[in-house]
């Protein structure tokens, strides 16, 4: 490079810097700003198709609307109803039970199927994809399948069942057995999408503090409680906030229990977002589904606020 194009370079790499130092604005400022410029077309589409239909929701739930475009101011009246409708109190109480027991359920079997899957054992990738597999399959063929699969005296589980001297049983079709199927199915179609999380956290995980450990004699329980456990925590609090959301919402379980069993057999596996929907799209209640989608709103914020407090913002720490 002759001398004359290296002090052009130099003078040109000055006039950029000085206009960065004219521009008042410091490198930070300018990281800042980059980023929320990278941030803003999900920020958009937050505030377009979530915020935005929250608040008319919100509002929708002081009207009483038609169908017809005529709304009708009510006041509170349709929040006051919901507490006195025994079947909402139902679908809720059948939430709780979706929640309570589905969220465990897939994050438990997530996790070991994400530490059976990072061992070097025979053909894992095959595992991981068959793991994984019923993700890239609608949820509503997976209901179909499903619910033939489980059909009364025909269906491949049935059978498979009955040749075995167990009885038979009326899978989506008993009260008693129809939440507890459509939760075996849930889990079984979410365990492989969670798993791929948790393996994502496994391999960051560094190997050494594994062979230190083997070193020092520690056994395979001894070395997940003291290493995997503790590092894995923020993987840990993603999964379990991200399954109690879409478990609060239906997102989980809305399309099988719609294709499976409708809500029924009485009202067994009616989660709230299905009775909301029955409400809005059957029935025509618009302003009272809009009521009572607000408070399952309320009811999961104020359950992802608790989960932050008492995990301390996912890094689990209790004492």
């Amino acid at each position: 490079m002759s001398t004359t194009s290296a002090v052009q370079e130099k003078d040109g790499v000055r006039q950029v810097r000085g206009r960065y130092r004219g521009s008042g604005l410091s490198r930070k400022h300018r990281e800042w700003i980059a980023g929320y410029l990278f941030l803003a077309p999900d920020l958009l589409g937050l505030l377009v198709f979530l915020a935005v239909p929250m608040l008319i929701s919100l509002g929708l739930g002081f009207f009483e609307v038609d169908g017809f475009g005529n709304f009708s101011f009510v006041g509170t009246r349709n929040y006051l109803l919901m507490f006195a409708d025994a079947q909402f109190l139902t679908s809720l109480r059948v939430t709780v039970t979706y929640v309570v027991l589905v969220v465990p359920g897939i994050f438990i079997a997530g996790l070991l199927l994400a530490l059976l899957v990072k061992q070097r054992i025979p053909f894992v990738g095959i595992l991981r994809s068959m793991f994984f597999i019923p993700n890239v399959v609608s949820l509503v063929v997976v209901g179909f399948v499903w619910k033939y699969m489980l059909a009364d005296n025909i269906g491949l589980v049935t059978q498979l069942v009955q040749s075995m001297g167990l009885g038979s049983f009326s899978w989506l079709g008993d009260p008693r057995l129809a939440l507890g199927t459509v939760l075996c199915v849930v889990i079984w179609f979410s365990m492989g999408y969670n798993m791929i999380i948790f393996l994502a956290g496994l391999q960051e995980i560094p190997r050494e503090y594994y062979e230190a450990a083997s070193i020092d004699g520690a056994g395979g329980w001894t070395s997940f409680w003291n290493i995997t456990w503790p590092l894995l925590r923020p993987t840990s609090f993603f999964v379990l906030l991200t399954l109690m959301v879409s478990a609060v919402s239906g997102q989980s379980g809305f399309d099988l229990i719609y294709v499976m069993t409708k809500g029924g057999p009485v009202n067994s596996t009616a989660l709230g977002i299905f009775y909301i929907y029955q409400q809005a799209f059957q029935f025509g209640h618009y302003g009272y589904a809009a009521a009572m989608a607000s408070f399952l709103v309320v009811i999961m914020l104020v359950a992802t606020i608790i989960m932050f407090a008492v995990t301390k913002g996912g890094r689990f720490d209790f004492e």
